[in-house]
């Protein structure tokens, strides 16, 4: 499956790291993971592939549309880091 650059960052959009799924099915005739195992995405890839962690300790890229899993939790939004000047007080003029 092709994924082109702007539906690679949707996708990372979509799963940050963090984001707990749940694997449905894997179509890996080499390494398949079995169905319900659940998993930390880690990263996702400029091809559009999710990372992942599994929690039986195996780690494999998940592809969104040959592989099927569904998403448990997301990571809560992190606040804005505040700059050195703002954490200063600071005004640059």
């Amino acid at each position: 499956m092709f994924f082109d650059y702007q539906k690679a960052q949707r996708m990372k959009e979509r799963y940050p790291s963090g984001t707990r799924i749940r694997l449905n099915s894997m179509e890996d005739p080499y390494a398949p993971i079995a169905p319900g195992t659940e998993g930390t995405v880690n990263f996702v890839d400029d091809i559009g592939t999710l990372h992942c962690t599994f929690d039986n300790g195996r780690t494999l890229g998940v592809v969104p549309g040959e592989d099927g899993f569904s998403v448990l939790s997301r990571p809560a939004p992190s606040e804005p880091e505040e700059s050195p000047t703002q954490q200063f007080g600071m005004r640059m003029e």
